[in-house]
């Protein structure tokens, strides 16, 4: 029995060779299980126009999926907002939650394709981290992707990305995302 290479991303392999060290070195961890590491990232696409027409609930979810490369699931509303004409249970976004090599591909294809897209890009915010090691960024546009082909898309939306880590402060998942490759502005 022959046995066939296993696929393994670049960016799990920086990690474990180059970035587990680097860190290791740089907050002197007693143990290998200390050092921070990725644990999920979650894209969310919210729309809030679903209430006027019901294709852009559909669009948003296959170009999530597209984005992902992992079937979107539908986001309800957790209260009734009766100016914005929301009820509690309606459908009004999608979401993704990334794990393992696809979260590792998912992150090497937002860095190095995806965010050299947006124009006039200057890097990204270095304070948005949320105190326990999780960074949030904001996309404009889904079209930086390019898995996503203008001419079919309904509209341009927005999504959300949330990278979650193991890292206890923000200075140890800032360090380890730097290494990643997330272009920080100065």
């Amino acid at each position: 029995m022959v046995a066939t290479a296993q696929y393994v991303p670049e960016l799990k392999v920086l990690y474990r060779e180059k970035v587990k060290p680097q860190l290791r070195e740089e907050f002197s961890y007693e143990s290998l299980m200390e050092i921070p590491r990725l644990e999920k990232i979650v894209l969310g696409m919210g729309v809030g126009d679903v209430i006027v027409n019901k294709k852009y609930l559909e669009s948003a979810i296959s170009e999530l999926s597209l984005i992902a490369g992992q079937r979107a699931v539908r986001t309800k509303a957790r209260k009734s907002i009766s100016n914005f004409k929301l009820r509690a249970g309606m459908e009004i976004g999608a979401k993704v939650t990334l794990r393992g090599d696809r979260m590792y591909d998912f992150l090497y294809r937002l860095v190095n394709i995806a965010l050299p897209r947006v124009k006039d890009f200057r890097g990204v915010n270095p304070n948005a981290f949320d105190g326990h090691g999780n960074y949030s960024l904001g996309i404009t546009e889904q079209i930086i992707f390019p898995e996503i082909d203008y001419d079919k898309i309904e509209r341009v939306t927005g999504l959300n990305i949330v990278v979650v880590t193991t890292a206890k402060t923000d200075q140890e998942a800032k360090s380890l995302l730097e290494k990643l490759g997330m272009p920080f502005r100065k």
